[in-house]
C-alpha cells in the first residue's frame, strides 16, 4: 500500500512539472518586447503629424482628430474582436496575420492622398496593431510562475517605449524628409519583424472548449462578476482618455502661432514622457513578490503624461490650454483609486497594465 501510494505521488509530481511552463530565455524576452513595442508604435506614429497629414491629404483642420480617433477605434474593436482569437487559434499564426494587415494598411497610408482611404488605412492599422496584446500573454505562458511577473513586465516594457518613442521617432523623420516616409519604414520593419517572429516564435496552440461566441461572451461575463475587473476598467479608461487628450492636442498646439516649434522640437518635447517606461519592469517585479496591491496603491494617482510642471515657464500656458480640455478627467485621477485589500483577490497574475 505503502508503495502504490509512493509511485502515485511520484506520478503526480512528475504530471504537474510537465504541465509548468519550460521557461523563456532572455533572448526571446528581449525580441518579444522589441516585438510589442515596434508593432504598438504604428497606433501613434500619426500623433504629432496630424497636421501635416490632414494639410496634405485636404482633411479639413476641424476634422484633424479623426486621423488619431480612428487608430483608437481600430485598436478597440481589435481587443473586443480579435484577441479572443487568441485562445482559440494557433499564437505564432494570428500574430502573423496581424502583422500582415497592419503592413498593409502602412502602406496604404504611404501612398494616400485624400482623406478617405487615409482614415480607412488609420483604421485597419488600429485594428492590425493588437498582434501586441497577443504577444503579451503569450509571453507569460512560456514564462514559469515565479519569473511571470518580470518577464511579462519587461515585455510590457518595450511595449511602453514603443508607444513613448513612436512620437519623438516620427516627428524627427518628418522633419527630415515627410510624413509618407514614416509609414513606408514602419512598413518595412514590419516586414523584417514579421521574418524574424516567423524563425524564432514558438508554436502556441490553446486548448479551450469554448467557441468564438462562447468567448465573446465569456467577457460580459467577467465584467458582470469580477468588481475588480470594473475598477481597473474605469481607472484606465480614465487614464488613456487623459493620455489620448493630452498628446493629440499638445502637437497641434506647439506647432501654432503660440509655440511655433519644428517637427524636431516637438519631437524633444515627446521624449520627456520615455521615463514612464521604467516603471513597467519594476511593478512586474513587485507583482513576483506579492507587493503589486500596496505599491499601485501608492503610483497609480500620480499618473500624468510626461513629467512637466504646469507652474514651469515657459510651458505654463501650453498646460492651462491643453488641461483646460481634459479637466474632468484629471479630476477623477487626482483622488486615490478605492482598493480594497478586504477583497481577497490576488492580482500577481496582471503584474503591469500598459494603456495601449
Amino acid at each position: 500500500m505503502t508503495l502504490q501510494t509512493a509511485e502515485d505521488t511520484a506520478f503526480s509530481d512528475a504530471a504537474i512539472e510537465k504541465e509548468k511552463p519550460a521557461g523563456i530565455s532572455a533572448g526571446m524576452t528581449f525580441l518579444m518586447a522589441a516585438a510589442a513595442g515596434l508593432i504598438c508604435a504604428n497606433i501613434y506614429y500619426a500623433q504629432p503629424l496630424a497636421g501635416p497629414i490632414a494639410a496634405s491629404i485636404g482633411l479639413p483642420a476641424e476634422a484633424t482628430g479623426l486621423i488619431v480617433t480612428l487608430t483608437q477605434i481600430g485598436y478597440g474593436l481589435g481587443l473586443l474582436f480579435v484577441v479572443p482569437l487568441g485562445d482559440l487559434v494557433e499564437n505564432r499564426r494570428l500574430i502573423l496575420s496581424m502583422m500582415a494587415l497592419v503592413t498593409l494598411a502602412l502602406l496604404a497610408a504611404a501612398v494616400s492622398s485624400t482623406p478617405s482611404p487615409f482614415l480607412a488605412a488609420s483604421l485597419m492599422i488600429g485594428l492590425g496593431s493588437v498582434a501586441v496584446q497577443v504577444i503579451v500573454p503569450f509571453a507569460a505562458s512560456l514564462a514559469p510562475e515565479e519569473s511571470r511577473g518580470r518577464v511579462v513586465g519587461n515585455v510590457v516594457s518595450g511595449l511602453m517605449l514603443g508607444i513613448m518613442l513612436a512620437r519623438p521617432v516620427s516627428s524627427f523623420i518628418a522633419e527630415f524628409s515627410s510624413w509618407h516616409t514614416v509609414f513606408y519604414l514602419s512598413a518595412a520593419v514590419m516586414v523584417v519583424l514579421a521574418v524574424v517572429l516567423a524563425l524564432k516564435l514558438p508554436t502556441r496552440r490553446p486548448e479551450t472548449s469554448l467557441n468564438y461566441i462562447s468567448l465573446l461572451g465569456s467577457m460580459v461575463s467577467l465584467v458582470l462578476t469580477q468588481p475588480v475587473l470594473r475598477r481597473r476598467a474605469a481607472y484606465q479608461f480614465c487614464q488613456f482618455a487623459s493620455f489620448s487628450l493630452f498628446w493629440t492636442v499638445t502637437p497641434l498646439l506647439l506647432a501654432g502661432p503660440a509655440f511655433g516649434l519644428s517637427q524636431a522640437g516637438i519631437a524633444l518635447f515627446a521624449l520627456a514622457g520615455v521615463a514612464g517606461a521604467i516603471a513597467s519592469p519594476i511593478a512586474g517585479r513587485l507583482a513576483d513578490r506579492d507587493l503589486g496591491r500596496r505599491q499601485r496603491h501608492s503610483v497609480s494617482p500620480r499618473w500624468l503624461p510626461g513629467t512637466l510642471s504646469p507652474t514651469s515657464q515657459p510651458m505654463a500656458p501650453c498646460w492651462r490650454s491643453v488641461c483646460s480640455r481634459w479637466q474632468p478627467s484629471l479630476s477623477i485621477l487626482a483622488f486615490p483609486p478605492p482598493w480594497s485589500s478586504a477583497s481577497g483577490q490576488s492580482t500577481a497574475s496582471m503584474p503591469a497594465c500598459a494603456a495601449v
